[in-house]
């Protein structure tokens, strides 16, 4: 672990490499899984805010769920996260025409509708941050449908931190990320 400010960063996210490749995966990791995308209560309020504007982006089944049950539920640690259609799929998304998985709240965003781009969790997604007392675990979550993602960061040479730098800058700021790559540098982990 490399501790920067009151933030441990596990050196995967240094040494992996990662690109998300929709065209392999087809998103995945918003319709498999065993709970929603973890939520913050500010979260919450702001999506509750926006659901107009939101809810018409996800599918039908995702609508139903989300006036049946709302727009988040506990998963088995306690924690909020997104209703679920099924008991996988998010209940936010929708599918375009090649079949792969899109997020109705970000096209929402893309759309001009709102100002939220989505949760931080997907953002930052394939790190998961675990809030502690007096820190926030920064970790690579590993998980088989991203494979085509490693695959693809492999042969663009591209570490898990850099593909995140925008939702990294956007949870920490940009003095943090800068503080990253000196990391990466000084402790030769490209």
């Amino acid at each position: 672990m490399i501790q920067i400010d009151d933030v441990l960063i596990s050196r995967t996210v240094f040494q992996k490499k990662f690109v998300c490749d929709l065209s392999a995966c087809k998103g995945a990791c918003c319709v498999d899984g065993e709970g929603g995308a973890p939520l913050t209560d500010e979260e919450i309020e702001i999506i509750t805010d926006n659901l107009d504007a939101i809810k018409p982006y996800a599918d039908r089944k995702g609508q139903k769920v989300i006036e049946e049950e709302g727009i988040w539920a506990r998963d088995t640690d306690g924690e909020k996260v997104t209703t679920l259609v099924d008991g996988a799929q998010c209940a936010f998304v929708f599918f375009d025409a090649e079949g792969t998985t899109k997020c109705g709240i970000e096209q929402a965003f893309n759309d001009g509708k709102t100002e939220f781009i989505k949760p931080i969790s997907c953002h930052l997604y394939p790190v998961r941050l675990r809030e502690y007392r007096k820190f926030t675990a920064m970790n690579f979550h590993e998980w088989e449908i991203c494979e085509p993602a490693c695959a693809c960061g492999e042969e663009l040479d591209v570490p898990v931190f850099r593909f995140l730098k925008e939702p990294i800058i956007r949870k920490f700021g940009e003095e943090f990320f800068g503080k990253l790559q000196e990391a990466q540098k000084l402790l030769k982990l490209d």
